[in-house]
């Protein structure tokens, strides 16, 4: 299951990098930056981050399986919900009111940081590999 968490997050990781890089190659075909903020985070956060836990995933077996899908899906859920709701806040592209966008950021941002955290405690825990 392991090699299919490491498989799903590398996908996830491959869109946002084409996504990111789209997005820096209209800013600079464009010459503007307002997605400068919006930019930089689809990268790091969704190709960087969900590529480095890609590897992990391909590298360790974590002994908690649960916990293991719990932070694959709350990196993928948390990734778009934080680039979605910078970009809904930042840029302003509907009518939404200020308070559901600012709702849809903040939720997206921990559900993230949940995710993170879920990865610090596996990554302290002993693995297959370990008792090997």
């Amino acid at each position: 299951m392991m090699n299919t968490y490491s498989k799903i997050l590398l996908r996830f990781s491959a869109i946002f990098a084409l996504i990111g890089a789209f997005i820096g190659s209209h800013m600079a075909g464009a010459g503007g930056y307002e997605f400068r903020t919006i930019h930089a985070h689809i990268l790091v956060v969704g190709w960087l981050t969900l590529f480095a836990w890609a590897v992990y995933y391909k590298v360790f077996t974590p002994a908690n399986e649960k916990l293991a899908a719990l932070h694959v899906w709350t990196a993928i859920i948390g990734a778009i919900g934080l680039t979605g709701g910078m970009w809904l806040y930042y840029l302003r592209p509907f009518n939404l009111g200020e308070t559901l966008v600012t709702i849809i950021f903040i939720v997206g941002g921990t559900i993230l940081l949940i995710s993170f955290a879920l990865f610090v405690l596996l990554t302290f825990m002993e693995t297959a590999e370990d008792k090997n």
